[in-house]
């Protein structure tokens, strides 16, 4: 019996060889990768979370989620308030999960912290997301300066930061942004001029309203690529460049109400053919309303209250089909057709200077127009024709 049990010992032994060389012949094992048969390309399973056919010697994905780890972890330091407690999902390296982050893979191309009333400053280290193309901060608490380094961010299409408390000069980092096609600045303590290269980059919107930006308009204003332009709610001074529609510019919607602008509605604003809406309300602009304001075929609101213009108001502009609001009121305006008088969208002439009509000025006030010493340009087209102003603004 005893022999019987010896021999079976050896042939199980035997037996435990014989697969071990079949199992170290046939099989790769990788520790805390996988396992999979022979070399991976001979339809083996694979079986854990690693790549077989992976470079061990080279990781550039998780140095960039080590990376944009680090990036996220100092900013998170720079935030000193937190109310609704966004950020305590900004813990451990997978910053995909974090929240207002978003990635494609494992690259961050969009953070958006719209309305999350965070308290802090923006970090330099953000440069370090080189994917990133979208940064949305509206409405939070940032203050202080945008970082240099920001010129960095080569993927970055939209920056909004509106709503905040950023302040100091025009943060000129954003005109070195490579790609940037939508900047939004509004409703911040920006101080100082607007820099003239501003309407050089291609832009699609330039959002600056509700800041303190002084100085003139530039002069290269209608040379932007912009179909989006507000600069309401400033503190900018000068005549409307002259420079304004000659390009012929695809600009949808021009808004600089409430500053203190002075002279006369360039002519060439005419050329604006896509135009939806322009507000110029509550500045000092003088003089006549070129008659070119009738080509505007596209202007749904039109918004001229609150300057000082005077004379009548153009006849064709009461017949753009697609004008949906017409305010001229608060202005020293002497008449206007009875085809203004047919409209039927709201169209509010309150505080002028036109016989017969009701809340008008006091007759002593229209007895001095300001700046009726002031000769604008005017088209002598009659009749008006759109397609030849056109030709002749924008011929050298």
């Amino acid at each position: 019996m005893m022999k019987k049990k010896g021999t079976n010992n050896f042939t199980l032994l035997s037996l435990f060889l014989f697969l071990g060389l079949i199992l170290t012949d046939g099989l790769s094992i990788g520790v805390g990768v996988g396992i999979g048969g022979g070399d991976g390309d001979d339809g083996g399973v694979w079986i854990g979370g690693g790549n077989p056919n992976s470079n061990p010697g080279s990781a550039p994905k998780q140095q960039t989620t080590n990376a944009a780890y680090n990036a996220l972890q100092s900013w998170k330091s720079a935030i000193t308030e937190d109310p609704s407690g966004v950020l305590k999902t900004w813990v451990g390296e997978d910053v995909c999960s974090y929240r207002g982050v978003f990635c494609s893979g494992s690259l961050i191309t969009s953070i958006d912290l719209n309305k999350a009333n965070l308290k802090g400053t923006i970090v330099k280290d953000l440069s370090l997301l080189s994917d990133l193309t979208i940064l949305h901060l509206n409405s939070n608490r940032f203050f202080g300066q945008i970082p240099d380094s920001f010129k960095n961010l080569d993927s970055l299409q939209e920056l909004d930061l509106s709503n905040n408390r950023f302040s100091g000069s025009f943060p000129q980092v954003t005109l070195y942004i490579p790609n940037l096609v939508y900047l939004d600045l509004r409703f911040n303590n920006f101080t100082g001029s607007i820099p003239e290269n501003l309407f050089n980059k291609q832009l699609d919107a330039i959002l600056l309203n509700n800041n303190q930006f002084t100085g003139e308009i530039p002069g290269n204003l209608g040379y932007s690529t912009a179909s989006v332009i507000n600069l309401a709610n400033n503190k900018l001074s000068g005549e409307i460049p002259t420079s304004f529609g000659i390009t012929g510019s695809k600009l949808k919607e021009v808004l600089f109400l409430n500053n203190q602008l002075t002279g006369c509605i360039p002519e060439s604003v005419g050329l604006f053919s896509d135009i939806e809406v322009f507000d110029v309300s509550f500045n000092s602009l003088m003089g006549h309303v070129p008659d070119t304001i009738s080509c505007l075929s596209e202007i749904e609101v039109l918004n001229l209250g609150h300057n000082k213009f005077s004379g009548d108001l153009p006849d064709l502009v009461c017949t753009l089909r697609n004008l949906i609001n017409l305010t001229v009121s608060f202005n020293f305006f002497s008449g206007f057709s009875s085809q203004c008088s047919s409209l039927s969208v709201g169209f509010d002439f309150t505080g002028n200077c036109i016989p017969g009509k009701g809340y008008q000025r006091p007759q002593p006030d229209c007895s001095a127009i300001p700046g009726g010493q002031l000769s604008c340009l005017r088209i002598p087209a009659q009749p008006l024709t759109c397609a030849a102003i056109s030709v002749g603004l924008s011929s050298p």
